[in-house]
């Protein structure tokens, strides 16, 4: 079953055609990561079906219902949207960036809850920012202050997760413990979260579906196992590779050629 399906969609920026009549289903409850080389397209694909990008045609269906017709604070009640890069403004503290995800529920008529103070405890609490929650956001490290993005989109308890790229800049132990809290929300929770990510061995580690994005169309997708090998990166990528199973996980573990060290001798190291 698809909680985001694309019908025809044509998007473009200026007179720049980027789809066109692009058909998309997106699983309900799993890990969707788009992939595909700079430029391809991937997060104005992704702005699209948040309904931050307009189609020039085709549609959106969110949850059943075109999402051109639902109101603002209706999406943002389903569907929640994490950028790549996000500011905060200067001095904000962590508690109250993750307030902001609120705003859907907050009205003329109902003012803050002990519902939305109970979904903010909530969310500090699964991301770990609660012994952070007074910290200034620009004073935090890179991984706490993603986590205290995370925590404000899981504020607005959404079911639907959508994140651009959200290990972008961050060191490789950042890196695993924002796809790692990813993983939980999924796994625990049964969120369907669907994000950009660079790094293939990542995307084909996390993801229960991957969609490849390339020219402007759909070139593959579907379980990692089952579309990534050598000839799919030579495709999607350019550039030749091997891809083997990761000794851990089992899943494709891209291996580049390309030019490197050469061992002085053959052996045995445990990295």
């Amino acid at each position: 079953m698809s909680v985001i399906q694309a019908n025809n969609l044509t998007l473009s920026y200026g007179k720049k055609p980027v789809f066109s009549n692009l058909d998309l289903l997106i699983p309900e409850g799993k890990i969707t990561v788009f992939i595909g080389s700079n430029g391809c397209g991937k997060s104005t694909l992704l702005r699209s079906l948040a309904r931050l990008l307009k189609p020039q045609e085709g549609s959106i269906v969110l949850d059943g219902s075109d999402i051109a017709k639902l109101s603002s604070k209706e999406v943002a009640r389903r569907l929640a949207i994490l950028p790549q890069g996000p500011i905060a403004p200067e001095g904000l503290s962590v508690q109250q960036l993750v307030k902001q995800g609120r705003y859907p529920y907050q009205s003329f008529l109902q003012q803050w809850s002990l519902e939305d103070e109970k979904m903010v405890k909530k969310a500090l609490e699964v991301t770990r920012m609660d012994e952070l929650s007074n910290r200034s956001v620009d004073s935090l490290s890179g991984g706490q202050r993603q986590r205290a993005w995370i925590a404000m989109t899981l504020a607005q308890n959404t079911a639907t997760i959508l994140l651009d790229e959200p290990t972008t800049y961050l060191d490789m132990t950042h890196q695993i413990e924002i796809l790692d809290l990813l993983f939980d929300l999924n796994e625990q929770e049964n969120r369907t979260i669907v994000m950009v990510l660079h790094d293939i061995n990542l995307a084909c580690r996390y993801a229960h579906h991957i969609v490849a994005v390339k020219d402007g169309d759909i070139y593959a997708q579907g379980e990692p196992e089952m579309i990534v090998n050598d000839h799919f990166i030579r495709e999607v990528f350019d550039m030749e590779c091997q891809v083997t199973a990761d000794p851990i996980f089992g899943t494709p573990l891209c291996i580049p050629y390309g030019k490197g060290r050469k061992p002085i001798r053959k052996r045995i190291v445990n990295y």
